[in-house]
């Protein structure tokens, strides 16, 4: 077995990447494929917004000549900025039942963030915002929803193996129809919003959303005032999560909430598409896209992924809004029979203790771990 630190340029050695996981579950029914357009973009650094700022090495684990394993660490600058840390990310990683391999796979990335300064090194933690972050140790039983990970069970195993320990945790939980959201919480989210002048913006067409890109940039970056483990983004990340998201958003279903003509606060919302992206392997072209929009209409799952406000319209009573709004937003289609409210940190205890008292089920878990170098 050996480990070689891969060349983005070299075809072969960027296909083996991409194509490993694709070995790995291969007998995983739940597994999603991602979207292989988005996979290759993030290994071009000319096209890849991330590689403007930031650095990262791609290592792929050889056993004779057949990749049984792969491992990304990232070296993001505005994240250690903003957060004033000397920290690694590892990220997609993938390994065959294997202690050898991973082993290998994370000795070569702990050199390689020791070369750059780096002290410690967590994860999984991607590139962007739109990245589920950690591996999944709940709900292997479970699809995961579109974009978020999914794993072996025996992977926590292998990454503790390698020295990490566990950081936190993030739950994921289930609406169902049977699922009855208090009227009285509607009510107060009126009162709050007439008291302080807020008001839902709802979008129909996608161009809308597009040309509010900027605005939403500045609120997402607003919102991380006072919160830690996050990075801002740039213009020009903004616009490649914008063009990402805008391929399956239901622009009906992105609310912001507003201030005058200001936006103080979102909740993101689309239908998942999971189904689609399994039957075409992950691939829009030539055909795949047909699937994909043909699944945006029939699925009855919708994944509510993101949801926040300014600090200063947080307390009061703020959160109620964003609450009242994820339910209309099962309710009001007709469409949707089940919902996934993603990946909340369980540190968010008031949100958590709020979701869980009006009965949703949080029924998946992912755990991030973190090492020092």
């Amino acid at each position: 077995m050996h480990i070689t630190h891969i060349v983005l340029a070299n075809k072969k050695q960027a296909d083996d990447f991409l194509r490993l996981p694709f070995s790995i579950y291969r007998d995983i029914p739940q597994w999603v494929p991602p979207l292989q357009m988005d996979e290759r973009i993030r290994l071009d650094p000319k096209r890849f917004p991330f590689y403007k700022h930031s650095h990262a090495a791609f290592f792929i684990a050889y056993q004779k000549d057949n990749p049984i394993g792969r491992l990304a660490v990232l070296d993001n600058r505005p994240y250690n900025e903003f957060n004033q840390e000397a920290t690694a990310f590892f990220h997609l990683f993938e390994c065959e039942n294997n202690l050898e391999a991973a082993q290998g796979l994370f000795e070569a990335g702990f050199e390689w963030a020791r070369s750059r300064g780096l002290k410690k090194m967590l994860g999984p933690k991607g590139f962007t915002p739109m990245d589920g972050f950690g591996l999944l140790v709940k709900g292997f039983q479970y699809r995961p929803a579109f974009g978020l990970p999914y794993n072996p069970d025996y992977y926590p195993t292998l990454i503790e193996a390698c020295g990490f320990s566990p950081l936190r945790d993030a739950v994921s939980g289930y609406i169902g129809t049977n699922v009855q959201f208090p009227q009285r919480i509607h009510e107060l989210a009126e009162r709050i919003k007439t008291r302080r002048g807020l008001r839902i913006a709802r979008y129909e067409k996608r161009a809308d959303l597009r040309a509010l890109v900027p605005k939403l940039k500045d609120l997402y970056n607003g919102a991380l005032r006072g919160t830690a483990g996050n990075a801002p983004v740039s213009d020009d990340e903004a616009n490649a999560l914008a063009n990402q998201m805008l391929w399956f958003a239901d622009p009906k279903l992105i609310k912001i909430v507003m201030k005058d003509e200001e936006p103080v606060g979102f909740l993101l919302a689309y239908p998942d598409v999971s189904t689609a992206l399994q039957k075409t392997k992950g691939r829009l072209f030539p055909f795949g896209w047909i699937n994909l929009l043909q699944e945006m209409k029939r699925t009855d799952w919708l994944n509510i992924n993101g949801a926040g406000l300014i600090p200063e319209y947080r307390g009061s009573g703020g959160m109620a809004i964003l609450y009242s709004e994820m339910f209309k937003s099962v309710r009001e289609s007709g469409q949707f029979k089940h919902a996934e409210v993603i990946q909340i940190g369980v540190e968010n205890e008031a949100m958590q203790r709020d979701l869980e008292n009006f009965g949703i089920d949080f029924y998946k878990a992912h755990r991030t771990y973190e090492r020092s170098l």
